[in-house]
């Protein structure tokens, strides 16, 4: 089974920008479909973004959308998430995920998590 680390998470103010990580090892990212979740304190854990094996994204649009970007680099063997104009409710411990396929949020593997503290 793929092992996923993630990195990047910190401390910023609102409205700045950080770039989350995510590296696998056990497997090539190539085979599967990537996604990126968050969980704030006291809540369910939330999907944020997708990207396919094309590279084909969908996003959390009631959310994220318009300022965080999902993308990989099979090369790398890594997944990026790209947070722009971040804002105090994208406080949460974001974890990269792998998907057995597109359209599902079934989980094959999580990271540890990496968090991401926004202040206001």
């Amino acid at each position: 089974q793929v092992q996923l680390v993630e990195s990047g998470g910190g401390l910023v103010q609102a409205g700045g920008s950080l770039r989350l990580s995510c590296v696998a090892s056990g497997g090539r990212i190539s085979n599967y479909v990537m996604g990126w979740f968050r969980q704030a304190p006291g809540k369910e854990r939330e999907f944020v973004a997708r990207i396919g094996r094309n590279n084909l994204v969908v996003y959390n649009s009631d959310s994220v959308k318009g300022r965080f970007t999902i993308s990989r680099d099979n090369a790398k063997n890594t997944v990026y998430l790209q947070m722009n104009s971040l804002k105090p409710e994208d406080t949460a411990v974001y974890y990269c995920a792998t998907h057995p396929q597109w359209g599902t949020n079934v989980v094959d593997a999580w990271g540890q998590g990496t968090l991401v503290t926004v202040s206001s």
